[in-house]
């Protein structure tokens, strides 16, 4: 593993390696991270498939930024530079790739569903030894993974990240409170620049203007939260929408589906969605 920027410990460091090493095709790692800690920068020489039974995620990498609750998973080619947030407590349970396993899956990061089935196959393969049994239980359950992984749905729950330091205070910020309402002129303030000069560097390096990223940022975390099993009515709030119907509407064409089809996402909520206006 290689870190750069903030301190990852030895020790955590010591846990990771044989996991990075190991001659079988897939390994499972599993380890419990208190709220608020941070990695750092670092990246692996193998893929890996970063996924949480409990809590949820903020991973920035190659440029976006990533929000991981419990109902989906992060690919992440070898090599890639990347860091990770927890917001809260979170119990990660993770899946290292060895190269001829990960060019079966996609050379990109992506944000996958994690069927009830694989979340199960995941843990599973967390509880095997390092090096299982090459015609065992262990091999059952790496190949079950792959497929399972291979066949996911991917999600688009990433952002475009700029590099300049002043967009960055404003992105963070909106990260963390999305619904917040300051104009782009009450952010210049924040950012310590004009609103022109915000504008044309926001859509210089992320493609988007701001109104359009702050879109994008409200609305992945609505589907962030609907995928958790959250009422379409909050989630509409969390967007920033008065009017759950145009949340919906903004939130169909920009995704795909409803927010009642993501909130399907969430085990179990088909029961309580069944026969519901979507």
């Amino acid at each position: 593993m290689v870190t750069t920027g903030q301190f990852l410990s030895p020790t955590r460091q010591a846990e990771i390696q044989p996991f990075e090493t190991a001659p079988r095709s897939i390994v499972g790692f599993a380890c419990d991270y208190p709220s608020g800690l941070s990695s750092g920068f670092h990246s692996h020489p193998r893929a890996q498939l970063l996924y949480a039974i409990a809590g949820v995620m903020r991973v920035e990498a190659q440029g976006s930024s990533y929000v991981i609750p419990p109902t989906t998973a992060l690919f992440l080619p070898a090599d890639a530079q990347h860091s990770v947030s927890m917001e809260g407590p979170v119990a990660m349970r993770e899946l290292f790739l060895r190269e001829d396993a990960a060019t079966q899956i996609s050379g990109d990061p992506k944000v996958i569903a994690v069927s009830g089935l694989l979340r199960e196959v995941i843990i599973a393969a967390c509880a095997e030894p390092v090096e299982w049994e090459p015609h065992g239980r262990g091999y059952h359950l790496a190949e079950l993974a792959l497929d399972e992984i291979a066949k996911a749905t991917p999600l688009p729950l990433s952002l475009p990240l700029p590099r300049d330091a002043r967009l960055r205070r404003v992105v963070f910020a909106l990260l963390d409170h999305p619904h917040d309402q300051k104009s782009l002129e009450e952010w210049g303030e924040v950012a310590n620049a004009s609103s022109r000069t915000l504008a044309r560097v926001f859509r210089a390096e992320t493609g988007l203007s701001f109104r359009q990223w702050r879109q994008q940022a409200r609305l992945t975390k609505a589907l962030s939260a609907l995928t958790m099993g959250t009422h379409p009515a909050k989630a509409a709030s969390i967007a920033g929408f008065d009017s759950v119907p145009a949340f919906g509407a903004a939130f169909r064409a920009f995704f795909g589906i409803t927010p009642g089809q993501a909130r399907l996402l969430y085990p179990g909520a088909g029961r309580k969605t069944r026969g519901a206006k979507r």
